[in-house]
């Protein structure tokens, strides 16, 4: 079972990090066939606050039968997160992702490219909800059924709140990828409480 994380300009690490610690750790101690390539319109992606990676594909080298879930952390606005979210590119590959039924796994501002790509359109989701819920006003803007819980699964999509929910977006990500046994044993080795988030 293969993830792409796909990283956009200005991503949050925080956000971007669980994904990789998550799926590495039910990969090492489980032996799950749980792997991840990172993604982005470039081969080097600058995240917010100047950290670069180098990813493992750009996106125009992905297919998407290759993959089983997609993957979006969040990111800020004034780092040029927005540019690429809403590029028509890598809407069309949210689109095709949920064509497919694959899951959809976003952190905080990470469910706005989807709510762009209209795949949300009468669905409910959350996003950012602190400065007085403006980025969840912008959700709403498409069509969207917000709901105010820090993790929210709607069929095959995963939306939350803000960076502390990353971690459990990453737990719900492998459940979806593995089982709900799996997933407890992964929450307990990583020292997280399965009822907390």
């Amino acid at each position: 079972m293969k993830t792409l994380l796909f990283c956009l300009t200005g991503f949050e690490t925080m956000e971007f990090s669980p994904f990789i610690d998550i799926l590495g750790w039910a990969r090492n101690n489980y032996n799950c066939d749980v792997t991840v390539d990172t993604c982005g319109f470039k081969r080097e992606v600058i995240s917010t606050f100047g950290v670069p990676i180098i990813t493992d594909k750009v996106l125009d080298e992905i297919d998407i039968n290759n993959y089983d879930a997609l993957a979006i952390p969040g990111g800020f606005e004034e780092y040029g997160f927005y540019s690429e979210a809403y590029d028509e590119r890598f809407l069309r590959l949210i689109r095709e992702f949920d064509r497919k039924h694959k899951p959809i796994a976003t952190v905080c501002v990470g469910a706005l490219p989807l709510g762009k790509s209209g795949i949300l359109k009468g669905r409910t989701a959350t996003t950012y909800h602190l400065n007085s819920g403006y980025r969840q006003k912008q959700l709403a803007a498409f069509g969207v059924n917000v709901i105010n819980e820090p993790v929210f699964v709607d069929d095959n999509i995963i939306t939350s709140h803000c960076p502390q929910t990353a971690p459990y977006v990453g737990f719900e990500l492998l459940k979806k990828l593995t089982d709900n046994e799996v997933t407890q044993k992964v929450m307990e080795v990583m020292g997280y409480s399965k009822n907390k988030n």
